[in-house]
């Protein structure tokens, strides 16, 4: 007799039964994206429709999105909406550039993504771990996940790209990332409506504060390590500022690029990762026969294993459920094209100038896609299953030329957090814990993460 329990549906919008009307679609957009999709988007393999913004085509089908972030890449720019939205943040940085500004800067950053240097930053990642768990010692109320993981992943951003050496205070940061998202992070409705850009957006105006605030934590991180470099430079750590810095130079990044790219990784590099690590945390406390066996696994790899970078290969189910949590909630949720030509695939005619939306969240929810798609079942990522998913239907990181240059540094932070967090605390739900994803440039939880810590026996 099968007594296994029924899985557990983590909170999501449910389906739209019927399309809004365009003022619905301007507040919902704005409110929150991810409240916009209906049953078309979870079913068909794409759908070509002409909305407010002039034509778009909403891509499901991994074959069609390999099509356009891989095949026929060339033929397809950022969308103009989501530039509006992230260039008055990163300006040039990774994540916006396009053309020679993007190929100098992804050729700059390759150099410290490498798989040797990733393997580099596991004993710095798992020492600020370490050091960051001991404030749950003693614990007797309950705290806001969300909030911690935003800290705890900054001072390992901090540690590992910046060896310590960045200039602001992470409590401080951690409230600040919160606002950016808030104000700039949203869809303008003027933007949607394609309104000329020297009409004010209040979203960004709201935002002009923080910007400011990162900003200045960038200009004096790069002028405490420029300093470093002109009078100890037998000291300097080998890092991802260092490396920038001596980028820079007429064949190389400008000093603004250098800045806006800094900006990336410090605003976007650990946001991504802190979300996901919640949402992990979140669904295996609501799911605790999920979260035994993870346990397990970790303290028996803990016991002989002291190497961190080992883990992420000996602790398969950990990694799963972390998997399985970027699948229900990817923390970039949409991946925004804009044919620059005619274009073709299979029957369906993509014309000059429209938008391609490719929507993690709508793919990794598709029925067409997965068994029990709206459920936390980690088993899909086990070894044996995750060799069956298609490539371009599982996206947190994106794909193609521009794929997330930080994914396999992202997989060995989570994994080698996930492994200290569990092997000493059980994170357990309240009340109060009623997230509600939303979609702010990242997927996050509406209310926080609530949880209660108890020490493990």
């Amino acid at each position: 007799m099968d007594t296994a329990p029924a899985p557990f549906i983590p909170p999501a919008p449910k389906p739209r039964s019927t399309p809004p009307s365009t003022l619905q679609m301007i507040r919902i957009v704005y409110r929150n994206p991810l409240e916009l999709w209906g049953e078309p988007s979870y079913n068909q393999p794409w759908i070509s429709v002409s909305g407010i913004g002039g034509p778009l085509v909403i891509a499901n089908d991994p074959g069609l999105i390999r099509h356009v972030l891989v095949d026929n890449a060339r033929n397809y720019k950022m969308a103009a909406v989501r530039q509006k939205i992230l260039r008055p943040i990163l300006r040039d940085g990774l994540l916006t550039a396009e053309g020679e500004v993007w190929r100098r800067s992804r050729k700059a950053m390759a150099p410290v993504f490498t798989p040797r240097h990733i393997f580099g930053f596991g004993q710095p990642m798992l020492k600020r771990t370490l050091e960051f768990v001991e404030r749950y010692e003693g614990e007797t109320g309950t705290v806001d996940i969300a909030r911690d993981m935003t800290t705890l992943t900054y001072e390992i951003l901090a540690e590992t790209l910046f060896s310590g050496e960045i200039a602001g205070e992470p409590g401080s940061f951690g409230r600040q990332v919160d606002h950016l998202f808030e104000t700039m992070g949203r869809v303008d409705p003027l933007d949607l409506l394609r309104a000329p850009d020297w009409l004010p957006r209040i979203t960004r105006i709201r935002g002009r504060k923080t910007m400011a605030y990162f900003r200045k934590i960038v200009s004096d991180t790069m002028t405490m390590r420029k300093e470093r470099l002109e009078h100890e430079p037998d000291t300097v750590p080998q890092d991802f500022l260092t490396l920038l810095l001596r980028a820079e130079g007429p064949d190389g990044l400008a000093r603004a690029e250098i800045e806006d790219n800094i900006i990336t990784f410090i605003g976007a590099g650990h946001e991504t990762t802190a979300r996901a690590l919640g949402w992990t945390i979140y669904c295996l406390a609501e799911a605790s026969w999920e979260r035994a066996p993870i346990e397990a696994e970790i303290d028996a790899v803990l016991a002989r294993e002291p190497d961190p970078t080992k883990w992420l290969d000996a602790m398969p189910l950990t990694r799963a459920a972390f998997e399985e949590a970027l699948r229900l909630y990817p923390p970039a949720p949409s991946i925004n094209r804009e044919a620059i030509e005619t274009d073709r695939y299979q029957d369906l005619e993509i014309r000059k100038g429209s938008q391609v939306l490719v929507m993690p969240w709508t793919v990794h929810r598709h029925r067409k896609l997965w068994d029990q798609p709206e459920a936390f079942i980690p088993a899909r990522f086990h070894p044996g299953n995750r060799e069956k998913i298609d490539r371009y239907q599982y996206l947190p990181f994106g794909a193609g030329p521009r794929v997330c240059i930080g994914a396999s540094f992202a997989m060995q932070e989570a994994i080698i957090a996930l492994a200290i967090l569990l092997s000493r605390f059980r994170f357990d739900t309240v009340a109060e814990t009623k997230p509600w994803p939303v979609q702010k440039l990242t997927t996050q939880p509406q209310g926080g993460l609530p949880m209660r810590v108890t020490r493990r026996g």
